[in-house]
Formats: structure tokens, sequence, C-alpha cells
């Protein structure tokens, strides 16, 4: 009896920290990629360039992601989730560094291509770490937990962005000062190496035939396709109503720096809240049916979240909005993961994931010159509008298989 007790309390203590850890690995690393969101204006000052030159940036770390996925996803399915972690942590804890240490547009340009291949890997080698560990009842709502450490991450970066600004530190030195922050995610690889063990269903389906990984990749490419449409549509979703809600804020409603952070802050808490509520009701009610819900909703929620006339109504439909919005993205972890071969979960939904961001990587840049000739609500009204009536469609009409064991004999 003591000997049962003791491995039940054993396998609860590293569900937790590998929850943790894949809750603080996405965390960071959004807050290392949306630094730039929330300084773009000033980083566009500094290296003597224009705002949608700098809005390439975000492009250039969304298009290398892919890369970061396939490297790292096919490491984690040969060699397990653990070492690949610690070491796309480190990665792009460096080179968000050097990205504030930049001279120049053009280096800083290539540090956030390099960085769009650590942030590329994160998300798949942390997610199957994450699914294949928690209990199939609470992968739902643990999903949600999971996938809104990038708004969390969002939120921190705002409260770092607002601090900055409170300090009054220079502009072009104060941008820096967020990029040199970004380098403490290193120390979370510790963690990663000494408190989470590899998961058992990595370990009953790891393959050391690379011919046969390959075949199995190739024999399920329609499901591969699918997934990439998904997260293609999901992808516009979110950065279509995030990136450049900062630079809507002050460019357009002339809002100052400081009440731009704090609503970018409401509505990230919106987000963590929504990714919860939804990965809980998928948990009940389907995959499909809560992120459906979700995008319908924000769908209704466009004219309060751009067009609201006062600053209330626009810290309202802010939180709203991100509420849907991540409500339905807090699904995907769970979703993905569930639709992905055991043998491949490493790198087929962490992969396909960044296809789908490469394919959605130019709406910031769009959005930008778009909000540059017309306005930036109308931009992103429009283009908000689009993307979320696709979406929902494509969510509805694809596969679910909610509740799917990843292990060979399910305990």
């Amino acid at each position: 009896m003591t000997t049962t007790v003791t491995a039940t309390a054993s396998e609860r203590a590293n569900q937790r920290n590998a929850v943790l850890a894949g809750f603080l690995g996405w965390t960071l690393d959004a807050f290392d990629f949306f630094i730039l969101v929330m300084v773009l204006p000033y980083v566009a000052r500094d290296l003597h360039v224009s705002r949608p030159d700098i809005a390439l940036a975000l492009t250039a770390s969304l298009a290398t992601r892919p890369l970061g996925a396939f490297i790292f996803g096919v490491i984690a399915d040969r060699y397990g989730r653990r070492l690949p972690m610690v070491g796309v942590i480190i990665f792009y804890s460096i080179v968000e560094v050097l990205s504030g240490l930049a001279p120049n547009y053009a280096t800083f340009l290539a540090l956030r291509f390099l960085f769009g291949i650590g942030m590329g890997g994160e998300w798949g080698v942390g997610a199957s770490l994450v699914m294949e560990s928690v209990p199939v009842k609470w992968r739902g709502v643990l999903s949600g937990l999971l996938q809104e450490g990038y708004a969390f991450g969002y939120l921190l970066a705002a409260v770092a962005y607002f601090a900055v600004n409170y300090f009054a530190i220079p502009t072009n030195y104060g941008w820096r000062l967020l990029f040199l922050m970004g380098g403490l995610p290193a120390l979370l690889s510790l963690f990663v190496m000494f408190k989470v063990k590899e998961t058992e269903s990595w370990q009953e389906h790891r393959s050391s035939d690379w011919k046969a990984y390959g075949r199995e990749i190739t024999k399920h490419w329609k499901l591969f396709a699918y997934l990439v449409l998904l997260m293609a549509m999901m992808n516009m979703i979110s950065h279509g109503t995030q990136d450049l809600y900062p630079t809507f804020l002050q460019q357009q409603r002339h809002f100052s720096p400081e009440t731009a952070a704090m609503i970018t802050i409401i509505s990230m808490v919106g987000a963590i809240l929504g990714g919860l509520v939804f990965g809980f009701f998928s948990d009940r009610s389907g995959r499909r049916k809560a992120m459906v819900t979700a995008t319908m909703l924000a769908v209704v929620l466009i004219p309060l979240w751009v067009f609201a006339p006062s600053l209330p109504l626009i810290v309202l439909g802010a939180f709203l909005m991100q509420f849907m919005v991540q409500g339905a993205w807090g699904v995907i972890p769970a979703h993905i993961n569930e639709l992905s071969p055991n043998s491949l979960r490493g790198f087929f939904p962490g992969f396909a994931y960044q296809v789908g961001v490469l394919i959605a990587s130019s709406i910031s840049y769009f959005e930008a010159v778009l909000g540059e000739h017309l306005t930036y609500s109308e931009s992103m009204a429009l283009l908000a509008a689009i993307v979320l009536v696709v979406g929902t469609f494509v969510i509805a009409l694809g596969p679910e298989a909610k509740g799917v064991s990843f292990r060979k004999a399910a305990h």
C-alpha cells in the first residue's frame, strides 16, 4: 500500500512540474515576442526605419517558426521531450538578449528570424510534454492553462513596458532594457532538466527507424494538411487581433503608452480566463463546439472592440475580444495533440502549428500597411471579421478525437 501511495504522489508531482514547465516556457517565449509589439514605434524610431519595417520583424519571427518546430519536433520524437525543451529555451533566451544589443535594423531583423526558430520549437515540444503527462479528463482545462501562458507572457510584457514608462526610462534605452530582460527564461531550463520526467507515452512509441518514421508522416498527410489549415486560421485570428492593438490605441485613439499598456494587461486577463473557461467547456461538450462558440461570439464583439466611443467601452471590448479569441485557442493544445499520431506527437502538432503560422505571418504587416491608408480600426475590423468567419467553418468541418488514449495500453 505504501509503495502505491508513493508512486501516485510522485506521478502527481511530475504532472504538476510538467504543466508548470510547459506554461512557463510558453509564457516567457511569448513575453520575448510581445516585447516588440509593445515598443514597435520606439524601435522604429531608434533604428531609423518605418513602423511597417518593424512590423516586418514580427513577420520574420512568425515565418521561421516552422523550421524550429521541424528541428526540435523530430529531436523530441527521437530523443525525448526534456532535452530539446532545455535547448530551445536557452536558444531563444540568447537571441532575445542579442536583439536588445542590435546596432542597426539589418542585425535586428536577422536576430528576429533566429528568434522565430526558438519560438517555433518551444510550443510543440512543450505541448506534447504536458498533454502526455496529465490525466485525460483534465486535458481541456490544462490545455487552456498551457496555451494562456501565451496571454500571460503578453500581460507580463505589458507590465514591463508600463514600468519602463512609469519610471521615465528614455525610450531609446528602455526598449533595449526590455529585450535584455528576455534572457531570464534561460533559468527555466534548469527546472526542466532536474524536475520533469520523460513521458511514458513517448517511451512506448519511440522509434529508432528513420524510414518508418518518415512513412508514418506521409501516411497522415491529409490530417496534416487539415491541421495546417486550422492553425493558419487560428493564427490569423490571434495575431490579427493582438499584434497591432497597442499601436492602434496609441496612434489612432491617442492613448498614452501607460493607458495602452493597462488596456493590454486587462485584455490579457480576459484571454487567460477565456482559455480556462473554454478549455473546461471543451472537456464537457467537445473541442469543436467550444471553439466554434468562442469564435462566433468574437465576431459579434468586433464593433465594441475597435469602434467603441469611450475608454471604458474600449477596455470592455478588449477584455471580451481576447476572452473569446484565446478561449478558442485554449482548446488547441489538447485538440491537435489528440488528433496527432502517437509516434509523431513531438513533431506533428508543433510543425503543423508553425506551418500555419508561416501562412498567417503576413497578417501583421498587411494590417500595418492597410492601417496607414485607411484607419487602424477599419483595417483590424475588416480582417478580424474575415478570419473569424472563415476560421469558424474550418473548425466546425474538421475531425475531433476528444479523450483518445496516448498509451498503448490505457490505465
